[in-house]
């Protein structure tokens, strides 16, 4: 595990208390693992921005499948990225309507540009990504397993 280096933070006192209002609702058991928590979400959420670096995305679509042609052109535009696709699972939510859900890995550039053009299809009703980044370093990991032991992270991922 890397090295925790102890640093002071000053802040009004009504954004403090609004801050550990935040970290009680969330379940955080102290400010460290909140402030943890943000500045990786900062890190990867500039990775994102910046398109650098690789990424894990989750590209939500709804659509009406009754749209003619417009399930072909979902799934026609998944097999020419198969490269970077990892997983995609199809739900009937009634007589008319689908839930795509696509998983994607890879860099940041390439997952944005598919993610966008799924999104942009014609006849697409709604939809969002959820990106993060991929642990790459050892500490990182080491993070992720000191707070699965702190029971911050529960066996059902909540």
């Amino acid at each position: 595990m890397a090295k925790l280096v102890r640093f002071g933070v000053a802040m009004e006192d009504t954004l403090l208390q609004k801050f550990d209002q935040y970290i009680r609702r969330k379940g955080y058991r102290n400010r460290s693992e909140a402030i943890r928590d943000l500045a990786r979400d900062a890190i990867i959420q500039e990775a994102w921005e910046q398109e650098k670096g690789e990424v894990i995305a989750v590209v939500a679509i709804i659509y009406d499948h009754e749209k003619h042609g417009l399930s072909n052109q979902i799934t026609d535009l998944q097999h020419h990225a198969l490269s970077i696709i990892v997983s995609t699972l199809h739900v009937h939510l009634d007589e008319r309507h689908c839930l795509e859900v696509v998983v994607l890995r890879g860099k940041s550039l390439s997952v944005r540009r598919l993610a966008n053009r799924l999104l942009a299809i014609k006849g697409v009703l709604h939809g969002g990504i959820v990106a993060t980044g991929v642990p790459l370093t050892e500490d990182f990991m080491d993070d992720i397993r000191s707070l699965a032991k702190s029971k911050l992270i529960d066996k059902s991922g909540t």
